[in-house]
């Protein structure tokens, strides 16, 4: 049984799951890591979800307003021993009710070539493919989406 609980990035089991998803970005994007991780500071997340499964935390993701009515989706992460479940699915649907909640009515995101699997994700949750945004115009393993958020 698996449980979403609204947080903020003080949170220890967050500040946990974004170690590894650092971690496995920095695998991933090798001498680009750096570049990505100066945009995924946690330090000011005031909208964070976590996915609990039998109290361990397994899944998590955020948001933060990046210019009225907008939310960027950040730091999507699921353990790798837990994918597969549609955990970061439900952590997506999670931070898509919040913004909408807080009268937010699109969300943007962006995720990198090298992450099919999050590619895969974002389409099959409703979100299309848009030019690079800001900080990633023009950045080749770019991929930014965008979604309405439908009250």
């Amino acid at each position: 049984m698996y449980r979403i609980s609204k947080t903020d990035s003080a949170n220890a089991d967050f500040i946990a799951l974004v170690q590894q998803l650092d971690a496995d970005l920095a695998a991933r994007d090798g001498d680009e890591h750096a570049f990505y991780h100066q945009f995924n500071g946690i330090q000011q997340l005031a909208h964070v979800v976590i996915l609990y499964d039998d109290n361990t935390a397994v899944a998590c993701g955020a948001f933060k307003e990046i210019e009225q009515a907008t939310v960027e989706v950040k730091r999507m992460y699921t353990l790798p021993s837990y994918r597969s479940k549609g955990y970061a699915s439900r952590i997506l649907e999670a931070l898509e009710q919040w913004a909408k909640e807080e009268n937010y009515t699109t969300a943007v995101l962006e995720t990198g070539k090298r992450q099919p699997e999050a590619i895969a994700l974002y389409q099959k949750n409703g979100y299309s493919i848009i030019p690079n945004y800001g900080q990633y115009a023009g950045v080749e393993n770019s991929v930014c989406f965008r979604k309405k958020l439908i009250p």
